[in-house]
C-alpha cells in the first residue's frame, strides 16, 4: 500500500459565528436567507458538516500567515467564522487522530493507536450520538486507510452511509494509469463528488455529514495545473488542491440552501515533518510540525466573522463543541471541553484561558523503538522519551534547544504534570511500560525515513530501488526486523519464496510478537513446499492473532499437504465460523471430509455449492470424489465430465 507508513488527515474546523445567544436563535429561525436557488427551512438541530484535510500543517495555510500557497475556500471560511490559531492534535497519525476527533476521547483512552485496531463498542462516536437525536450520517473517505472494512474497523459506527473502498482495483478514471487511485487513495474532487450524490438523494434534515480530504499526504502528486503551478513545493500543490475541493463543497451547500444555518468544522488530523528534526513525514515525533493544524469554526448565523481565538485548543474539543452547538447531551467521559466558552471570553473582551495538550505517539513501537508521550502547555513542552526534551516555545518555537537537564526546576514541574495526565489513562500496555528499554525515535529516524521510501518505491514497483534502499537501512540497523520483513515482501513478490524465507525467519526472530511477519513467514516456506515449517509459522502467527481467516485458510492447506486432514478441518471449520460464505474454507473443508473418508459429510455442502457456482471446476472434482466414495459412479462420472469441460474452455 503506497501510502501506508504514516497516514495523514486534517480536519477542518470552522464553526461558530455566533456565540451562546447564536446558538438558542437556531431552533427558533423559520427560514434563512440563503445564496442557493432553492430555499428549505431551517431545523431546529442545525447541520453539522466536519471536514478533515489530511497531513495539514497549520503554517502552510493562507489565513494562517503562510504567503507560498493560495487557499482560498479556507481563508473565506476563516473570515466567516472563527479561527483557531493555536490548535494541535493528540497523535500524528491518522486514524488514531481521526477516532480522537470523533469520539473526543485520548488515544489511550480509546485504545486506537494503530491501523487495523478495532474501536470498542464501549466508546461512543459523534455519528452514534447525533443519529439518535434524528441526524442523518454520512461519512466521504480519502484514503483505504479509514476503510471499516478494514484498517479502521469500527469507525463507521452511527454513519448511515460510510463510504468505504470498492474491492475492485480501480473506481476511477485516474485508475488506468495509476493503481493507487481509487485502490488506496481518492482524488479530493471524487471524495466531494460521491458526498454531492449522497446529499442530494437524502435532502431532508439535520445531517451530519464527515468529509475526509487526504491529499496532502504523500506521496505529492498533486493534478494539472496544482502539479505545475507548485512544481517546485509539490505538497503546497496538495493543499491548493484540497482548498479547491474544499471550494466545491461549500459552493454545493450554498447552493443547497444549508450553509448559513449550518456548522462547518475544518481541522488536520496531524501536519507533516517536511525534513524538520530530520523526520520526512509524520507519526514518529510529537514535535509542533506534526502536531500543529488548522482548526476553523463556522457557525450558523455566522456571528463573529474573522474572529480570531489564540488561546490553545485541542482535538478532543471539537465533539464537545458539536455536542453544545446541537443541544445532544455529551458522554461523561470526554476528555475534551467545549470551544463555546473561549469564544464566549474573547467576546467579552476577556483573555481565552489555554487548555494542555497531552500528546501521545505509539507509531515507533511498529518499528520496535520506545513510543512518545508529550505535554504542551501556553509556552513550554515537555517530551516523555528515553532522553527527556524541554523547550521554551516562547524562546524557542522551532524546538530546537533542549533544556533538559538544564532547567532543572521546569522539568522537574512538567514532569509532576504529565505524571498527573498519566494517572487518569488506562493501564499501559506491556509494550509502554518496556518504553525506556526500547531505543530513542531521535536515534532512528534516518532508518524510518528509508524504510519509509522503500515502502513508496515497493508500491511503485521500483523493487531494485527499493532492495537498495533498505540494505542501507540495514547498515544503519542491521537488527531492523521492519528493514528484514519488507525485503521477504519484495522476494514474496517477485516469486524467490527461498530468499523470502530466509529474511522473514530473520523478522519474526527479532520481533516474535509480530503476527503478520509470522505469517508471511508461512506463506514463503508454503510456496517453497516446506509444509513443516510453513505449519510451524503459521500456528505462531494464529497465537499472537488468532482471528486472521486467512491464516487459518492457509494453515488448513499445509495440512492437507501433511496428509493431516483433522486438523486441516479445524482450521477450515474456524475459518467459516467468522465467514461462512468462504469459497476456499467451504471446499478446503469438503477436501479434509474426503480425505478423512467422510463422503457423506462433504457431500451436500458440496452439492449446494456447485449448484450456485456451476463453473467451479475444483468444486466439481470434489464432488465426483465425494459421489464415488459413496458408491454412485455415474455421478461422479458427470460430475468429471463437466469439469473436465470447464478446464478445456
Amino acid at each position: 500500500m503506497r501510502r501506508s507508513a504514516v497516514f495523514p488527515a486534517i480536519i477542518f474546523a470552522r464553526m461558530f459565528a455566533r456565540i451562546f445567544v447564536g446558538i438558542v436563535m437556531l431552533g427558533s429561525a423559520a427560514w434563512g436567507q440563503t445564496s442557493a436557488q432553492t430555499r428549505v427551512p431551517r431545523n431546529s438541530s442545525p447541520d453539522v458538516f466536519l471536514i478533515t484535510i489530511d497531513t495539514l500543517r497549520a503554517d502552510h495555510v493562507g489565513c494562517y500567515g503562510y504567503k507560498q500557497v493560495e487557499t482560498p475556500a479556507l481563508d473565506a471560511l476563516a473570515a466567516d467564522g472563527v479561527r483557531f490559531s493555536e490548535a494541535f492534535t493528540h497523535s500524528p497519525i491518522t486514524n488514531t487522530s481521526h477516532v480522537t476527533i470523533l469520539t473526543g476521547l485520548l488515544p489511550s483512552v480509546h485504545g486506537v493507536t494503530d491501523f487495523g485496531v478495532p474501536l470498542s463498542p464501549q466508546h461512543v462516536t459523534a455519528a452514534e450520538l447525533l443519529k439518535k437525536h434524528g441526524y442523518q450520517t454520512a461519512a466521504f473517505i480519502g484514503a483505504v486507510i479509514l476503510d471499516s472494512n478494514t484498517l479502521a474497523p469500527g469507525l463507521d459506527r452511527g454513519f448511515d452511509f460510510y463510504d468505504n473502498f470498492p474491492k475492485t482495483d480501480s473506481e476511477s478514471a485516474d485508475g488506468r494509469n495509476n493503481p493507487r487511485w481509487g485502490r488506496v487513495e481518492r482524488r479530493g474532487m471524487e471524495v466531494v463528488d460521491h458526498a454531492e450524490s449522497w446529499f442530494d438523494k437524502h435532502r431532508a434534515g439535520p445531517h451530519f455529514v464527515w468529509v475526509h480530504l487526504y491529499d496532502p499526504h504523500d506521496p505529492y502528486e498533486p493534478p494539472p495545473p496544482f502539479s505545475e503551478k507548485y512544481k517546485d513545493h509539490l505538497y503546497d500543490g496538495e493543499i491548493a488542491y484540497a482548498d479547491s475541493a474544499v471550494a466545491r463543497w461549500i459552493a454545493f451547500l450554498r447552493k443547497a440552501g444549508v450553509y448559513d444555518n449550518a456548522i462547518i468544522i475544518v481541522t488536520g488530523d496531524h501536519g507533516e515533518g517536511l525534513g524538520e528534526h530530520g523526520e520526512e513525514t509524520h507519526g514518529l515525533f510529537l514535535y509542533d510540525s506534526t502536531l500543529h493544524i488548522p482548526l476553523i469554526l463556522k457557525t450558523a448565523a455566522a456571528a463573529h466573522h474573522g474572529a480570531v481565538i489564540d488561546a490553545q485548543v485541542r482535538t478532543t474539543d471539537i465533539l464537545p463543541t458539536i455536542l453544545s452547538a446541537t443541544g445532544v447531551p455529551a458522554p461523561a467521559e470526554l476528555n475534551g471541553e467545549s470551544l463555546f466558552p473561549l469564544i464566549e471570553q474573547a467576546a467579552a473582551a476577556q483573555a481565552p484561558s489555554n487548555r494542555e495538550l497531552f500528546g501521545e505517539t505509539d507509531y515507533p513501537l511498529r518499528w520496535g523503538w520506545a513510543p512518545l508521550r508529550a505535554l504542551r502547555t501556553e509556552n513550554t513542552k515537555w517530551i516523555k522519551a528515553p532522553r527527556p526534551e524541554l523547550y521554551d516555545l516562547h524562546a524557542d518555537p522551532k524546538e530546537l534547544k533542549n533544556l533538559y537537564p538544564t532547567d532543572s526546576s521546569r522539568a522537574q514541574n512538567m514532569q509532576a504534570e504529565i505524571t498527573k495526565w498519566e494517572a487518569k489513562l488506562p493501564p499501559q500496555t506491556n509494550a509502554s511500560k518496556a518504553a525506556e528499554t526500547l531505543p530513542d525515535p531521535k536515534d532512528k529516524v534516518d532508518v524510518q525515513n528509508l524504510l519509509h521510501r522503500a515502502m513508496l518505491a515497493a508500491d511503485d514497483n521500483r523493487s531494485n530501488e527499493a532492495r537498495q534502499l533498505l540494505e542501507k537501512a540495514l547498515k544503519i540497523d542491521p537488527a531492523s526486523p521492519t528493514a528484514f520483513r519488507q525485503l521477504g515482501e519484495l522476494e514474496l513478490a517477485a516469486g524467490d519464496s527461498s530468499k523470502a524465507a530466509t529474511h522473514l525467519k530473520r523478522a519474526s526472530e527479532l520481533r516474535p510478537d509480530d503476527s503478520a511477519a509470522a505469517f508471511e513467514l508461512g506463506e514463503a516456506r508454503e510456496k517453497s513446499g516446506d509444509w513443516p515449517g510453513a505449519r510451524d509459522a503459521l500456528e505462531s502467527s494464529l497465537k499472537l492473532s488468532p482471528s486472521q481467516i486467512s491464516a487459518r485458510l492457509l494453515l488448513g492447506h499445509v495440512y492437507l499437504a501433511l496428509k493431516d486432514a483433522k486438523n486441516a478441518e479445524d482450521q477450515f471449520e474456524a475459518a467459516l465460523l467468522v465467514d461462512s460464505s468462504n469459497s476456499d474454507g467451504r471446499l478446503g473443508l469438503a477436501e479434509a471430509q474426503i480425505q478423512q473418508s467422510d463422503f457423506a459429510g462433504a457431500l451436500p455442502d458440496l452439492e449446494a455449492f456447485t449448484k450456485s457456482d456451476p463453473r467451479n471446476a475444483a468444486a466439481l472434482r470434489l464432488l465426483a470424489r465425494a459421489y464415488r466414495g459413496l458408491g454412485r459412479e455415474q455421478d461422479a462420472k458427470r460430475a468429471e465430465e463437466q469439469a473436465g469441460a470447464l478446464e478445456k474452455k
